[in-house]
């Protein structure tokens, strides 16, 4: 299928999906006149890249685990395993944002709230 149809049928623009297709997640031929055209498992892969980024995962991380998630069952004991770790990545991060919270809360009324907060010790 050409790039308009895919488009259409995957919600997304075709500058996304050229831009999919530089980056690797997707591949085409070129035929003859120039245009690229696209194998219809296709779509539901675009479909899998777009619920991944909302989960969380980047594109370098699609793009990274591009093979065992094209091929892997919904029920994967990869894709667990890719969800645990994005979980603790996830956690991990979740305590820098509440340590940097505290910090800023303990700066909020002082005289200059740029330099190092007094510990009280």
């Amino acid at each position: 299928m050409r790039i308009g149809e895919l488009a259409a049928q995957a919600g997304l623009s075709k500058d996304t999906i050229r831009f999919y297709e530089k980056i690797g997640l997707v591949t085409g031929r070129r035929l003859a006149n120039g245009y690229r055209d696209f194998p219809p498992e296709t779509v539901p892969w675009l479909h899998y890249v777009r619920t991944a980024q909302t989960l969380g995962f980047s594109l370098a991380e699609i793009g990274r685990h591009f093979e065992e998630l094209s091929d892997a069952p919904d029920s994967a004991e990869a894709l667990s395993a890719l969800f645990e770790e994005k979980i603790r990545v996830v956690d991990a991060r979740m305590a820098e944002l509440a340590a940097l919270r505290t910090e800023l809360e303990a700066r909020v009324g002082t005289g200059c709230p740029l330099r190092a907060a007094e510990r009280a010790g």
